[in-house]
């Protein structure tokens, strides 16, 4: 869990500084500056995806609280009376 808050870290950051490179670089070439787009992109999705496994591993561990999702019988139920 520690390496993947780790890469969660440095992704958020690589998004955050490649997109702003991106766009406020004034001067930089067109490769430059698609580079730093998708670098940014690349980033966003790490940061997205290692969060949220950061997440489910926390509710599996116990260290935050469980989300309050309905069983799958309670939950066919409640969709079958929802266009009554």
């Amino acid at each position: 869990m520690k390496a993947i808050a780790i890469i969660n870290v440095t992704a958020w950051a690589g998004f955050w500084s490649f997109g702003f490179l991106a766009l406020n670089g004034q001067g930089y070439s067109t490769a430059q500056l698609m580079t730093a787009a998708m670098l940014a992109a690349a980033g966003l999705i790490t940061g997205i995806l290692t969060y949220l496994r950061l997440s489910r591993g926390a509710e599996g561990s116990g260290y935050s609280k469980k989300s309050k999702q309905l069983e799958a019988a309670a939950r066919a139920s409640a969709q079958a009376e929802w266009g009554r």
